[in-house]
């Protein structure tokens, strides 16, 4: 199997290191990945400049193709699909993205670059998976996570991957007790720009904080729901963004 593997931390995050070992178990691995922190990108890609992009050694995966690029993840998917792979639409069997730092549950999908970078792959129709755990904290506990990883992988291929679709995984901090297939919890950002003093110009200076308010937290269907109880929650996502009850 060739897996292609990237994320929104960059290179080096513990997050894709750990991915990328548990991925080799499973087939070769090629990686394109940011060279720094792009989180929060969600599908942006580089319209209006270059992007550099250069293949590394490292010696701990000797046996993995590994290489960094100043784009997105969306980026990293196309360099990868139209450079590195180009003329053989087929010779990338799954696309995995993470391990995510914080969980891209709810409304954070919407803005996730470790998403992002898998419904690029859906567009095309590459099987893909985005990989986050619910935990802020670096480095991060993911002893629970990892060995059930390949399973994850192997339920998922058995599953299968209808046209557009790519699937979310997310996976609670600690012991996990099992798998649980869910939708996006309702919710939103609230109070999400705070001024923080001005700059040398004395123009204010914003930053984006806010709280997360769950619209529906009775619920038991939701992604949000499983990590709160302990289960990994698995989401299908979709490209198509049309809202066909208004047809």
């Amino acid at each position: 199997m060739e897996i292609l593997i990237t994320n929104d931390d960059g290179w080096g995050s513990q997050g894709i290191l750990a991915l990328t070992d548990v991925m080799r178990t499973i087939g070769h691995v090629t990686v394109v990945a940011p060279d720094g922190a792009r989180s929060g990108f969600s599908t942006a890609i580089s319209c209006n400049q270059p992007m550099s992009f250069h293949k590394i050694n490292d010696s701990d995966r000797p046996d993995a193709d590994i290489y960094i690029t100043s784009g997105t993840p969306s980026d990293c998917v196309k360099l990868a699909m139209d450079g590195l792979f180009k003329g053989d639409p087929h010779a990338i069997d799954l696309i995995v993205s993470g391990i995510n730092h914080g969980h891209n549950a709810s409304i954070n999908a919407l803005y996730s670059g470790t998403l992002g970078a898998c419904l690029i792959a859906a567009e095309h129709n590459v099987p893909s998976i985005g990989f986050s755990i619910n935990d802020d904290n670096r480095p991060t506990n993911l002893s629970h996570f990892l060995p059930i990883i390949p399973d994850i992988v192997q339920h998922l291929m058995d599953t299968g991957w209808p046209d557009g679709v790519c699937y979310n995984v997310n996976a609670p901090l600690g012991e996990i007790k099992g798998l649980r297939w869910t939708r996006q919890a309702k919710g939103h950002w609230h109070d999400e720009i705070e001024q923080r003093g001005v700059d040398e110009q004395g123009d204010p200076v914003y930053w984006l904080i806010g709280d997360y308010i769950n619209e529906e937290p009775e619920a038991t269907d939701t992604d949000l729901y499983a990590l709160a109880n302990g289960y990994v929650s698995i989401q299908p996502c979709s490209i198509d963004l049309t809202y066909y009850p208004a047809l």
